[in-house]
C-alpha cells in the first residue's frame, strides 16, 4: 500500500500524560528506540476509548502502573508533524503526526511500582525532574508542543 502524500494524512489521535510526583516533579522516560530522547508517557486512542481510559491504560502499558490522579486536562487538540523521513517509516506511513489531548495526573502510588519492563517495552530509564527542564531534553520536533504543554501545566508542578 502507498502511503498518501505527507499533507493528505490525518493526524492520529493519541493522549500525552504530565505525571507530577507529590513533591512537584514530572515523570520523564528515555526512549529505547531513540538514544539520548526523552518524553512523557503517551499513547494512541483506541476507537470508541474514552481518553481517560487511554491514560490509564497507556500507564499501566508503558510504566507499569495506573496509580494516578488526573488533576487537568487541555482544552483542546495539541498537534505536531513527523520530520518528513520519520512519517513514512512511523505507523506505516498512514499519519502525518500526532493530534494528542494533554492530561496532567498526580502519582499515587511509590516509585516502586513504576516497572519499564512492561510486555512490549517504550523506555529503558525513567527520572522525577522538574516540569520546566522538560523541554530541553525533548526531540526537536516535538519542542513547540511540550513547551506549550509545559507552560499550560506549570501551575500545577508544585508540592503536596
Amino acid at each position: 500500500m502507498t502511503p498518501l502524500p505527507y499533507h493528505d494524512r490525518p493526524y492520529r489521535p493519541c493522549i500525552g500524560l504530565v505525571l507530577l510526583n507529590r513533591a512537584g516533579l514530572a515523570f520523564i522516560a528515555r526512549r529505547l528506540d531513540t538514544p539520548d530522547s526523552w518524553q512523557f508517557p503517551q499513547g494512541g486512542i483506541d476507537e470508541g476509548e474514552a481518553p481517560e481510559t487511554t491514560l490509564l491504560r497507556e500507564m499501566k502499558e508503558e510504566i507499569g502502573t495506573d496509580s494516578a490522579k488526573i488533576i487537568a486536562r487541555t482544552a483542546g487538540w495539541i498537534s505536531y508533524d513527523l520530520p518528513f523521513d520519520l512519517a513514512d517509516r512511523c505507523w506505516k506511513g498512514k499519519y502525518r503526526g500526532q493530534k494528542q489531548i494533554w492530561f496532567c495526573a498526580r502519582f499515587t502510588g511509590s516509585d516502586a511500582e513504576i516497572d519499564l519492563a512492561t510486555e512490549h517495552p517504550e523506555f529503558d530509564a525513567w527520572r522525577w525532574i522538574p516540569l520546566g527542564e522538560v523541554p530541553d531534553l525533548i526531540v526537536p520536533f516535538k519542542r513547540p508542543l511540550y513547551d506549550q504543554v509545559v507552560a499550560e501545566f506549570l501551575p500545577l508542578a508544585v508540592p503536596v
